[in-house]
């Protein structure tokens, strides 16, 4: 009785406490299912000691070991660092921080002669001091994961100076395409009658597409260097290759990626009939800087093919981080180019306006349809070696709760890939 009696007394309050009550108790579901989620992943971390029968032949203790750790640090930090938002959110909502931040950026409008009553303006200014107040309080977590976690585990390629200019052009970047954004956007909700929703929906979709078209054109370059792949043979097959599936291949771009991190990715982008493709350095044995590091600080030369066997050489190259072989990254490609070939760019753009969870789901089945695309090509047993590569190189953990991994991973585990990869060998 007790329960029921507070449930109607919650239902006899305002509807401005109702909505408040409701808000929080989302917020707090939300997180602690959140969090039972990555407990169970936790607990695969620590338990897990061993590699599985199933990896004996494609991954070594030691590197298991390391991504054992490496993903416990990241659970810990998940947790802390979670724990920390969802306390902060709440105690802005209860103090009633967003009202006052609505009222100081009306006295700012008014101390500038802006006045009170030009809502767009004051909304903006608003926005601005909330994002601000956000890129500040997160500024200590993303430190600590990026010189403390990142760094302990061979990641951060950072120095703090390149950090902190990085995160002021970040800031300002984004203020100048948010803030034109967001006052058109008021501006439509302001005028838009009853079918508001509607307009400042389509609104939002174009400014996505328009995003999505130019951000590696004219806003990646702010933060990257970019540079055309040289002329040579895995060029050449990579061209050959697009060509073979229609694909409008226009440039192919290697990014600078080791300068942050040495976690490696392979992308393309642009629409209609202006494709490129992006290969992230630490992606290329042949062009990671990483790897030339460390053949320059042993004073060795880099092997070429045939050349040098020394046990010297051979201990160089199994702790480095090795990227992939041209044919591994020909492999990756293929499965990239599966997504374009099977409309799965298009689709998860149409996906992304509905639930997440349902993004996931679909995720999961365009990667096995995009592996088994790369299949197609050829490309089955260098695309199974380039997956182990990549996961040894990124620290991945291949064992995961299966709650976990249908709640999160967007990308099947990879011994559920390796497997079906197996099968389509086999076949």
């Amino acid at each position: 009785m007790g329960m029921w009696a507070s449930l109607d007394a919650m239902w006899e309050m305002p509807a401005e406490k109702r909505i408040f009550g409701a808000v929080l108790l989302f917020s707090w579901t939300v997180y602690l299912w959140e969090t039972f989620l990555a407990q169970r992943q936790r607990r695969i971390y620590k338990t897990t000691t061993r590699v599985p029968p199933e990896l004996g032949q494609i991954m070594d203790s030691e590197t298991f070991e390391k991504s054992r750790l490496y993903q416990l640090d990241k659970s810990t930090f998940s947790f802390w660092s979670g724990l920390y938002s969802e306390i902060e959110g709440t105690l802005i909502l209860l103090f009633g921080g967003i009202p006052y931040l609505w009222r100081l950026s009306g006295r700012f409008c008014g101390y500038a002669g802006f006045g009170p009553e030009y809502e767009i303006t004051q909304s903006l200014v608003f926005l601005l001091l909330a994002t601000l107040f956000s890129a500040l309080t997160g500024l200590p977590w993303s430190l600590y994961n990026t010189f403390v976690i990142e760094e302990k585990h061979g990641f951060n390629q950072q120095t703090l100076g390149f950090f902190m200019k990085d995160a002021v052009k970040k800031f300002i970047v984004t203020q100048c395409i948010l803030l034109p954004v967001s006052s058109l956007l008021l501006y439509i909700i302001k005028i838009g009658g009853d079918y508001f929703f509607i307009y400042a929906w389509l609104f939002t979709l174009v400014v996505s597409l328009v995003l999505v078209t130019i951000y590696a054109d004219y806003i990646a370059p702010l933060f990257d260097k970019f540079t055309p792949l040289p002329e040579g043979k895995l060029k050449q097959e990579i061209e050959v290759m697009a060509k073979s599936i229609d694909f409008p291949l226009t440039k192919v771009y290697v990014v600078e990626g080791s300068k942050r991190s040495s976690h490696s990715n392979a992308y393309f982008y642009g629409f209609f009939k202006n494709k490129r493709i992006v290969l992230f350095d630490t992606l290329l044995e042949e062009y990671s800087v990483l790897n030339k590091d460390i053949l320059e600080e042993s004073g060795m030369e880099p092997r070429k093919d045939g050349e040098g066997d020394s046990e010297e050489i051979k201990a160089k190259v199994k702790n480095k981080k090795q990227g992939c072989k041209n044919e591994e990254v020909l492999a990756v490609l293929g499965h990239e180019l599966g997504h374009w070939k099977l409309g799965h760019t298009v689709k998860n753009i149409i996906i992304s306006q509905v639930l997440s969870f349902c993004l996931t789901v679909l995720s999961r089945r365009f990667e096995f349809q995009a592996d088994a695309f790369a299949k197609k090509l050829g490309k089955a047993n260098d695309l199974y070696s380039a997956l182990i590569k990549l996961n040894k190189d990124n620290l991945g953990f291949p064992v995961s709760d299966w709650l976990f991994s249908m709640w999160h991973y967007s990308h099947p585990p990879l011994l559920e890939r390796l497997q079906a990869l197996e099968n389509s060998k086999q076949d």
